[in-house]
């Protein structure tokens, strides 16, 4: 979510390390293979339905089902009081697909693709960031290792959660060559599919990506014409209604597991109704600067800081931010690894102390069963209840910080150039 230091230039991480040594892949391995065997022992020792019960899966099995037998209920049935289907037409068109396979299937099917898609981003992040060969290989076993045990990816496995399938979806897309004539339209087909991933559209015209911004805004908008003509009426409710405008339809929006600005300051004034109009207030200035900073380090060439910025921006100001949309700390800890890996001196431990402080924030420290409450003592409770979210203004304020370092050295560097020639020619 932030860039690497002013004057480090983007280039293969095999010129920054020494020598590749056998022994780094092997253990980097060993310790992914223990990660995911104690994964795997910490599921069969607890209860079935404790750390696997694909309860958002469900949901979407059920949108599916509706969508092929009874679209107009689509979006006024009920899984249980205050929890309704708030996906688009388009998704629904495509839970229907996917519901057409047995329940037993779709449920390993989605834990398999979605374990699949986290190693994808994690590839793709560290091929954006100059990594290959063995070394790539060798970071990627080690991050994943890392992954099995944040919160939000335990989560997103937990609940068969869409989420790591839209996030690897945008890094693959967005990590495209940018003479891909239709580099951006999976973003907007993510968009299509969860409307969170909009934040992107502006994020791409202010980095200068016109041509990426205009196929993710014509890809999302296709998605749009699908679910009309597949689900006319359906489509109509949800878009020209407001229907999607409503936060609360997808459950409390105080609840702890809420990781948002707007949920942060509702639970601190009880009061989702009284928190709005801060929250509408605070998430114009986080927009403006988070946004503002992501194009600065995009144009700097820091893409993957860029990028990972837009999403914590989107993070921080939509109205529902669930625990497990926020996987993006996965490639966020690739990144941190990375721009230790070329700074120098002290810097290095500064970055090497946000990788380790980022996987321990958002670590999973027992919570999953436990799901509403966090660990930590009463007098704690405020921090501990918007831990994410205050871990994610933050990082924030990294990214911002890094950003203008990168604007100072770039308008310094003209006038160091300017005063060599003048040397030169005295």
């Amino acid at each position: 979510m932030v860039a690497a230091g002013p004057g480090l230039k983007r280039v293969s991480v095999t010129a920054l390390l020494p020598r590749q040594r056998r022994w780094p892949p092997l253990v980097a391995a060993a310790v992914c293979a223990v990660a995911a065997a104690a994964y795997l022992a910490d599921i069969l020792l607890h209860r079935p339905g404790q750390m696997l019960d694909w309860y958002d899966l469900n949901v979407y099995n059920h949108g599916g089902l509706i969508a092929r037998d009874t679209p107009h209920r689509l979006y006024t049935w009920h899984l249980r009081p205050g929890i309704k289907f708030t996906y688009t037409p388009f998704a629904a068109v495509l839970f229907a697909v996917c519901s057409l396979l047995p329940w037993a299937a779709l449920r390993w099917l989605m834990t398999v693709t979605s374990l699949a898609a986290i190693g994808v981003t994690i590839w793709l992040t560290l091929g954006a960031l100059g990594w290959h060969g063995r070394r790539r290989v060798t970071a990627l076993a080690a991050v994943a290792a890392v992954s099995l045990w944040v919160e939000p990816v335990q989560r997103a496995l937990h609940l068969g959660q869409i989420e790591p399938l839209l996030m690897v979806l945008i890094v693959w897309d967005i990590c495209q060559p940018d003479h891909r004539r239709w580099k951006g339209a999976g973003i907007g087909v993510a968009a299509g599919i969860k409307l969170t991933p909009l934040v992107f559209i502006p994020y791409l015209f202010l980095a200068g990506k016109l041509r990426q911004g205009t196929a993710t805004t014509a890809a999302f908008i296709g998605t749009i014409a699908i679910g009309f003509v597949f689900l006319p009426h359906t489509s109509a409710k949800y878009w020209l209604t407001g229907y999607f405008l409503h936060a609360s339809n997808v459950g409390n929006v105080k609840s702890v597991l809420n990781q948002s600005v707007l949920g942060m300051v509702a639970r601190s004034i009880h009061s989702v109704r009284h928190a709005t109009p801060l929250w509408l207030g605070l998430s114009a200035v986080i927009t403006a600067l988070g946004l503002g900073a992501a194009a600065m380090l995009d144009r700097a060439g820091r893409s993957v800081a860029g990028w990972l910025t837009c999403e914590l921006t989107q993070l921080l100001i939509f109205p529902i931010s669930w625990d497990h949309h926020w996987i993006w700390v996965v490639p966020a800890m690739a990144l941190f690894a990375d721009t230790a890996l070329r700074a120098r001196g002290a810097a290095r431990w500064r970055w090497w102390a946000l990788a380790a402080a980022t996987a321990a924030l958002f670590g999973a420290w027992g919570r999953i069963p436990v799901g509403e409450v966090y660990p930590l003592p009463g007098s704690l409770q405020p921090i501990s209840a918007n831990l994410f979210v205050l871990a994610g203004l933050a990082l924030l304020a990294v990214a911002i910080g890094a950003a203008w370092q990168q604007r100072v050295t770039a308008r310094s560097q003209p006038v160091t150039r300017n005063l060599g020639r003048a040397m030169t020619r005295t």
